[in-house]
């Protein structure tokens, strides 16, 4: 006969077993409930979305897709048909070539017939067709280009209105390239345009900037505005030896008497040349691609670049709010008239190397001899560090080239001293004090110094001197030495650093 405990414990067991058997019922009907009611909702919804379509009648007629594949209230109407006509047949040849050139007879006056004729037959290449992209391919049509190839993924908004060069408001919704295609060909008929609506980057850049009907580009216009996508495509036209010239930021700039045309190592006083001069610099890159930039410096009451609002951090990561990965998700202060400066200039660069016609830009800086004096100094440093740590100096190498010291310089400190801020007899040493072992002597007949990159801050020569007496060598503490205001701007410089460290 069973005890007591055991006839107790199979009640007990019993009852938990209702209980859980009873809770399992229970969240499945409610769940049955819940799903059934929002498939009666959704029931509701479809029916009430299609009563809400109206039938087909003669009083209500579906409109056409435009050759986009888009709907649009906007119908072609017999001009637009005659210009697409017309233009099908200039590209054919049938178009009088003495009417073609009574309208370049301005240019053909300028450039003389054999500058022209080059300019003819050139074949050019615009990627990006916004606010400077549109400018420059308007200007090169109406020049006499005829060979245009137009590469950008994007569509014709609203806000694109106050920059674009021949958007109206028909064209809103329309791919950037088919929107200037369209409207220019009613100006040059004989143009050849070849249009992709495509983001470019460097996995497709040989498909994109292949010949055209056999023809190599004469010239690649970079008017992006999205950082990698710009790298990419410089990188890409300095390796394969193709011109190209490059519109810096128009954002926020408002003077045009500060507009240059200059080496990329000459552009100053923009964000989107110096993010750019730095990544190519970390490339192998430092001069040899011309740029447009502006000079113009922000101050008090100019347009700036806002931040992003606050509660939009707090949704998470702000990065799902642009419309491509590594896009920016926030509009630019832009005034309508400064894209179009900016691709008027680039598009006067390609007709005047195009043509041959003679003209002077600003030199790039040649500054090769201060950065070998600069890698000296520095290797002189190393090695009297490595003989006060005990270390046999001689034979000892750095790890750091020409090419470093010049990025260094000119991309990070930006040719001044950290301390001071004045920019002669400058040169690069240790900021922190090295640990004992900072000599790799593993391989057999070499010895070299552990210095890195980030070890490194510019000062003056003299600087220098005190840097090493008192820190490097002497064991004194940095905050001993500097002020705060100085260990501040070398540890927001070095930060600044690492975020574009992954680039080299």
């Amino acid at each position: 006969m069973p005890d007591l405990s055991s006839l107790v414990s199979r009640a007990t067991a019993s009852h938990k077993a209702q209980l859980v058997t009873t809770a399992v019922v229970s969240g499945v009907v409610v769940g049955g409930a819940i799903l059934g009611l929002q498939k009666v909702r959704r029931t509701y919804r479809v029916a009430d979305l299609k009563a809400s379509i109206p039938d087909l009648s003669e009083e209500h007629h579906a409109t056409r897709l435009t050759e986009f594949g888009a709907a649009s209230i906007f119908s072609s109407n017999n001009e637009d048909e005659r210009n697409m006509a017309l233009a099908a047949r200039a590209r054919k040849g049938d178009y009088d070539d003495d009417l073609i050139l009574e309208q370049l007879a301005r240019n053909r006056v300028f450039l003389k017939d054999d500058g022209l004729e080059r300019l003819r037959s050139a074949f050019i290449i615009i990627v990006g067709c916004g606010g400077v992209g549109s400018h420059a391919a308007a200007a090169l049509a109406r020049s006499g280009v005829s060979n245009l190839r137009l590469i950008d993924f994007d569509q014709v908004t609203l806000s694109s209105l106050n920059r674009h060069a021949v958007a109206t408001l028909a064209d809103v919704g329309t791919p950037k390239v088919h929107c200037i295609r369209r409207r220019l060909e009613q100006v040059t008929p004989w143009t050849h345009f070849d249009c992709r609506n495509e983001l470019f980057g460097e996995d497709n850049a040989d498909a994109q900037l292949a010949p055209m009907d056999g023809q190599a580009p004469d010239f690649v216009i970079d008017a992006i505005d999205n950082i990698d996508s710009k790298v990419a495509l410089l990188y890409y036209c300095y390796k394969h030896k193709l011109r190209v010239i490059s519109s810096m930021g128009a954002g926020c700039k408002s003077d045009p008497t500060k507009l240059f045309i200059g080496d990329i190592s000459t552009s100053t006083d923009d964000p989107l040349s110096k993010a750019t001069r730095r990544r190519l610099r970390a490339l192998g890159v430092k001069h040899g691609i011309p740029v447009v930039f502006s000079t113009e410096k922000p101050g008090p009451g100019k347009a700036e670049l806002m931040p992003l609002p606050a509660e939009e951090f707090a949704k998470g990561s702000v990065s799902d709010l642009s419309v491509l990965p590594d896009f920016r998700v926030r509009i630019l202060p832009v005034l309508g008239t400064m894209p179009a400066i900016f691709g008027l200039a680039v598009a006067n660069h390609v007709i005047l190397n195009t043509a041959g016609y003679p003209h002077e830009y600003l030199p790039a800086k040649s500054r090769d001899k201060m950065y070998d004096g600069i890698l000296g100094a520095l290797q002189g440093a190393e090695e009297r560090l490595a003989r006060a740590k005990g270390y046999q100096s001689q034979g000892l190498k750095i790890p750091i080239t020409q090419d470093d010291v010049g990025y260094l310089i000119e991309e990070v400190y930006h040719g001044r001293s950290i301390i001071s801020g004045l920019s002669t007899r400058l040169c690069l040493i240790r900021w922190n004090k090295p640990v004992d072992n900072f000599v790799d002597k593993h391989t057999p007949g070499q010895k070299n110094s552990l210095l890195e990159m980030k070890d490194l801050v510019c000062v003056t020569k003299e600087e220098a001197v005190k840097h090493e007496k008192k820190v490097l060598i002497g064991g004194k503490k940095l905050e001993d030495v500097y002020d705060a205001k100085v260990l501040l701007a070398v540890e927001t410089r070095m930060r600044e650093e690492e975020r574009f460290e992954r680039f080299r």
